[in-house]
Order: structure tokens, then C-alpha cells, then sequence
């Protein structure tokens, strides 16, 4: 069964390829596509390159987010890695891959968005009018996707909604952040409205209505939290009240369901399961379609130490563990942390005390490589809907039982857990930190929360037993910098981020 048809992939990655030489240097690239949109498969073809740019996105999350934030103490002991000056607050990673590759990544989908909406608007009457409108909806779908990823990341970025020239490129500057969510808005608005409830067959995974609505309310609850009295994601808009309304229409229809065991959730044999909103699709089997973010928090170690003598199987360039203070936020038996989390383990005469993420490992299912494993990346999960209704409810953007909807979380964890009382907005972001962990959430929870920089650093001063992180970090931290390579390719008329 899998999925969006990723073999169609390469014929469209080839496509495009003379149209992105300029990418390294540019928000978007030039270049035409003059002979390519003649057909219906030309169309889906060049859809199915955009949802391409999603391939990496959970490794940049849980880099981005999950490194930098309380759930991983993630200073090397083996030299300097490249992920550890995220994790330590480094004002000089302007020219950080980690950090480029956000950017460019983003902007690369965005530019194949923009180029796919007007080939419709030019040559789409080749297509059936319906999917025409649902290959729209798709793309504006992925603008918005790619947007928002930006804008939680860097603030203020260059608003592009069609496709430039070098010219035109080099006079784009940074728009204002409500510009940006703007668009993003829009997108997803008009996305909601168009996409279809449900796929089947060679289609799953394709963005329905449900996530775009969902996506959209975790848009307005980004939105609505505190400014910091910076450019960043954060507005102040209180848009709470609209985030809750989508929360209930999905609630409404029913396609979801809250299950009962939380391993089942991110099982290999239970992929497209009834928790899923919207997922990142792969497979493997050495064809270049498998995913590598379930290996790269951990070492050949810990496989060794599951299934002795793995040879041939390098995984990610050293442990990033779990932080203590993660570990301890847990309650006892919580089987929360039993599937996400192996605290200590033995390989040979190697004994590791420190706490190894394996929440998607399945060593039985690991493909040709650290790069190749099958399964599917949950980017939206109903749960994620449940919780951000209940946040509504704490701001005042609705009513219902809270207490109701962090039991029924609780209790997935920890079954004799007692019920939930009188729970605080800040009791509900630890119950997303506990539920969520691994899942690239809780940098940008902590962010939206606005308690990020107070949490940060009384986490760094009890945590940063090494001393390798700077503190104490500031507002300015709450974003990364624009990348060197836009910098310089905008002639340095792009003003940085302040702090870097």
C-alpha cells in the first residue's frame, strides 16, 4: 500500500533541477518551466516534488527543536558536533548547515508551490476541473506548511508568493511577521475548504481538509502567544477562540480516534492509523525514499546493545541523550517513556547510564542503512488536537473539561493514574512535554507558552553539569539566525536577527 506515489519523484526532481542552481544563493530560484506542465501527470508529478521538500523535516525538528530545548542534553563528549553549538546557544551559527538547510529547504518547496500554482492558473485546463481545485488546495496547503516553518524559526523572512527572476530576487527583503501569517492563513483557509475529507489507495497521505484545518489551529495558538518583544512567532493576537472551533469540527467528524495504547500509535504495522492528522510518508529498501530521523539521537551503540554484533549499520554521529530533567518529569510507569525512552543500556564491556531516544526504532524493521527505515512520521496527531483544545480553554477561547482531557491522556500513560484537578496552563504544556516527546514540539511549546527563556535557564543551570551552554540566553535566542549564505547572496541587505 505506500502512499503518495514517491516514485514519480525522480522524473519531477530531474524536472526541476535547472530550475534551482540558484538556491544556495537565493531565496527562490529562477529559471522556467516552459515546456513541462502539458500534461495531467506533468501536474502530478511536479505536486508530488513539493511534497518532496517534507523528506527532512523531521530530522530538522528534532534538531531545531527537540536539541534546543529542555528534552535533550545534547553536549558531546566525543568532540565538537555540529548539532552541539544548537544546543548550546552559540551566537556564531550563522553559517551552521543545520541552520542553512532550514532556510533553503523551506524556500526550495515554496518556489515548486508557487511554480505549480501558476502553471494551473496558465495550463491547467488540461486537468478535470476538481482536480484541478484539489491540486491547488494541495499546493497552497505546502506554501503554508513551508511558511510556517520559517516564520517559527527565523521571524521576519522574504515573502515570495510566485515565481521571480534573479532580478526581482535580489530586491525581495524580509516582510513583517503578520504579513507572512498572512498568507499563511489564507492558504490554509482556502486549503480547508477545497481538499478532500479522505484518500485512498496510492493517495494517503496527501494533505486532507482535516489537516489543513488542523495545522491552522496550531497556526492561531502559535500566533496567539506573547511577542517577547521580538519579531518572532508570537503575536499576542488571541486567536484562541478560532483555534478552538477547528479543534471541534475535527473532534466533529469522527475520522479520528484517541487510542487506547500509546505503542500502537507509532507502530511500523500500524502506519495511517486513526491517531494520524497528517504524516511525512517513506519507505525503504535502499531506493532513496527511507527516512533517518528515528537513528540520528542515538549511536551504532545502542543497536549493538539491542541486537549484538550490528555490523555495518553507522547511525547518527554520537548520543544525544535525554535530559535528566525530561527523565524526571515523568511519572513512575509512565509507558510514555517505556516506549520513547531506554535509559542506560550495555554493549560488549560499554556500559551508557545516560537515556537513548528509540521511540520510532524497531530494529527488526531497519532497512539497508541509518537512512532507510520505513516508518511514516506523524507531523499532526489527534491527541495534538485534544490538547490544543483544552489550551483554548485555559485562554479563554472556549469551554469544556479540561481536567477530562488530560486524564484521558494521563491514563493512556500511566492507567492508575488519578484524575486530573483544577489543571494549569503550565501543568498542561508539561502534559504535552511528556505526551509529545521525540515528536519535534517542545521548542516551539516552550516558545508559545511564554515561559521559554525562565524555563531555559533555570533548566541550563541545574542541567549543564559540562558548562558548555551559554547563559543566560535572552528573547533574541528564541530565534535562529538568517542563514550566511542569504546574507551575502541579498548583498547583505537582509538585517540579522538581533543577538547574532
Amino acid at each position: 500500500m505506500k502512499k503518495i506515489s514517491y516514485l514519480l519523484l525522480a522524473a519531477a526532481l530531474l524536472t526541476f533541477s535547472s530550475c534551482e542552481k540558484e538556491l544556495d544563493q537565493s531565496p527562490i530560484s529562477a529559471g522556467s518551466v516552459p515546456t513541462f506542465y502539458r500534461t495531467a501527470e506533468d501536474f502530478t508529478q511536479a505536486l508530488n516534488a513539493t511534497y518532496a521538500q517534507l523528506r527532512n523535516y523531521p530530522d530538522r525538528e528534532l534538531t531545531l527543536s527537540e536539541t534546543r530545548s529542555d528534552n535533550i542534553y545534547g553536549v558531546s563528549t566525543q568532540g565538537l558536533r555540529p548539532w552541539e553549538s544548537i544546543n548550546n546557544f552559540s551566537t556564531s551559527i550563522v553559517a551552521n548547515d543545520y541552520v542553512g538547510e532550514a532556510w533553503s529547504a523551506n524556500y526550495t518547496g515554496i518556489f515548486r508551490a508557487n511554480v505549480l500554482l501558476e502553471q494551473l492558473e496558465k495550463n491547467g485546463a488540461v486537468l478535470p476541473e476538481a482536480e484541478r481545485a484539489r491540486i491547488g488546495a494541495e499546493a497552497r496547503f505546502l506554501r503554508a506548511f513551508y511558511y510556517f516553518n520559517l516564520v517559527r524559526y527565523f521571524g521576519r523572512v522574504p515573502l515570495v508568493d510566485k515565481p521571480l527572476s534573479p532580478q526581482d530576487v535580489s530586491a525581495i527583503g524580509r516582510s513583517s511577521v503578520d504579513e507572512v501569517y498572512g498568507l499563511i492563513v489564507a492558504d490554509l483557509q482556502a486549503a480547508g475548504q477545497q481538499l478532500p475529507e479522505v484518500y485512498t489507495g496510492t493517495n494517503v497521505g496527501r494533505a486532507t481538509k482535516w489537516a489543513a484545518k488542523g495545522l491552522l489551529a496550531r497556526v492561531y495558538v502559535t500566533r496567539s502567544g506573547p511577542t517577547y518583544g521580538i519579531d518572532g512567532p508570537g503575536r499576542g493576537s488571541n486567536d484562541y477562540a478560532a483555534a478552538f472551533a477547528l479543534c471541534e469540527e475535527i473532534i466533529g467528524s469522527n475520522r479520528f480516534q484517541f487510542l487506547p495504547n500509546y505503542a500502537d500509535i507509532f507502530s511500523y504495522t500500524n502506519e495511517g492509523n486513526k491517531e494520524v492528522v497528517f504524516d511525512i510518508q517513506y519507505i525503504s529498501g535502499g531506493v532513496g525514499l527511507g527516512a533517518s530521523y528515528p537513528s540520528i539521537l542515538v549511536t551504532n551503540n545502542y543497536f549493538n546493545s539491542v541486537v549484538p554484533n550490528t555490523s555495518g549499520f553507522g547511525t547518527g554521529d554520537e548520543l544525544r541523550a535525554a535530559s535528566d530533567n525530561l527523565l524526571n518529569t515523568y511519572p513512575a510507569g509512565d509507558l510514555r517513556k517505556t516506549q520513547a525512552l531506554q535509559v542506560g543500556f550495555t554493549t560488549g564491556t560499554a556500559v551508557e547510564t545516560r537515556a537513548a531516544f528509540k521511540k520510532y526504532l524497531d530494529v527488526a524493521k531497519r532497512g539497508t542503512t541509518r537512512t532507510d527505515w520505513s516508518i511514516n512520521f506523524i507531523v499532526l496527531r489527534y491527541t495534538d488536537i485534544l490538547l490544543m483544545k483544552a489550551e483554548c480553554i485555559l485562554k479563554g477561547g472556549g469551554s469544556g473539561d479540561v481536567d477530562a482531557i488530560v486524564t484521558q491522556v494521563r491514563r493512556r500513560g500511566v492507567p492508575t493514574a488519578p484524575a486530573a484537578a483544577g489543571i494549569t496552563y503550565e501543568e498542561l504544556m508539561e502534559e504535552r512535554r511528556r505526551e509529545f516527546v521525540g515528536e519535534g514540539l517542545r521548542w516551539h511549546d516552550l516558545v508559545r507558552s511564554g515561559n521559554a527563556v525562565t524555563i531555559m535557564n533555570a533548566w541550563i543551570n541545574a542541567d549543564d553539569t559540562r558548562g558548555r551552554i551559554r547563559k543566560p540566553i535572552t528573547a533574541n535566542d528564541l530565534l535562529y539566525p538568517v542563514p550566511q549564505s542569504e546574507l551575502s547572496a541579498s548583498a547583505y541587505s537582509y538585517p540579522q536577527n538581533p543577538g547574532y
